[in-house]
């Protein structure tokens, strides 16, 4: 594949390198650019560097990735709601409690394993267990994902992503009372204490910018549709927390509420965030053609929708 020739920005001055090549390359981990560092595929002016490098503004920074390689992840005959596909994309409704690709505890079962079993032709960008991914979805979201079945329609998803040309709105209940227009813009990065969490006051964090943009109020909960013009890990379910409406359900970021009034005691039946990608839209990587996907909410939401006082079907 070709190489990325990348100039680093004021805004990432200090940095360390692998950190700075996480940030503006996506769909690659920090591990595969540590890996890709080390192996020498990296080089800062010329010249091979340790990924613990402080970058600095006008670094001139290349990186060779090596040809990709075939996905080894076994494929499993798992369910795939396949909502459309091409010789260049596959466009998928990804259920909730399905981690997208294998990682430490989660060796099979993921979305990959169903991949591999449906698709034949998928991205080896990714490399050996992230074939065809481009963007994740949280384990306990549901909602739209574009996969790449081949590298350049990998490479050119990946720059929209990165170039936030791809439109991403989900619908969340959060607690509360929040109002349409409402503009979260607070950087993110790993919590400093729980390392399984991301947070707003980490000193390593990413800028992330999220809008509220309808709201549905109910008794103590508001329906909120969210569209995302960064795409952070757990952005959402972060800042919706950082200003006090966490996502109902969401027990690692506070929105699991031991007392709850019996006019929504519905929402104790949730078993993951009421969180759902409800649109992605982004351009064709081949013929350039302006796609837009929408899912509808799953039944496990539906229901406990259903189930409160106030819900209207118009509401987003």
């Amino acid at each position: 594949m070709d190489p990325y020739e990348l100039t680093v920005p004021p805004d990432y001055e200090g940095q360390r390198l692998d950190r700075f090549l996480v940030a503006v390359m996506e769909g690659q981990s920090r591990s595969q650019i540590q890996k890709a560092i080390t192996d020498g595929h990296v080089t800062v002016h010329g010249r091979q560097a340790r990924p613990n490098l402080a970058v600095h503004k006008g670094d001139q920074v290349r990186v060779d990735l090596p040809a990709a390689v075939p996905a080894d992840a076994s494929a499993e005959a798992l369910p795939l709601d396949i909502l459309y596909q091409d010789s260049d994309l596959v466009v998928l409704n990804k259920p909730a409690g399905m981690v997208v690709h294998p990682a430490a505890g989660h060796a099979s079962g993921t979305l990959v394993n169903a991949l591999l079993h449906h698709i034949t032709d998928l991205s080896g960008i990714g490399g050996e267990l992230r074939p065809g991914i481009v963007h994740r979805l949280d384990r306990g979201t549901s909602g739209v994902m574009v996969v790449a079945k081949n590298d350049a329609a990998h490479q050119e998803l990946a720059r929209q992503f990165h170039d936030r040309e791809v439109e991403k709105e989900y619908v969340a209940l959060v607690w509360g009372v929040v109002q349409a227009g409402r503009r979260i813009d607070a950087a993110i990065g790993r919590d400093p204490e729980q390392r399984q969490k991301m947070s707003a006051r980490s000193k390593h964090a990413r800028n992330a910018v999220t809008r509220i943009t309808r709201a549905h109020h109910l008794p103590g909960l508001t329906l909120c549709q969210v569209a995302i013009q960064t795409g952070r890990t757990h952005q959402i379910r972060v800042h919706l927390s950082a200003i006090g409406h966490p996502i109902v359900g969401d027990s690692l970021y506070g929105g699991v509420h031991r007392r709850v009034a019996g006019d929504i005691r519905a929402v104790l039946r949730l078993g993951r965030p009421f969180l759902h990608a409800a649109r992605l839209g982004f351009t064709h990587p081949r013929d350039g053609r302006r796609l837009e996907f929408t899912t509808p909410l799953p039944l496990d939401l539906e229901s406990v929708l259903n189930d409160l006082p106030g819900w209207l079907e118009e509401a987003p």
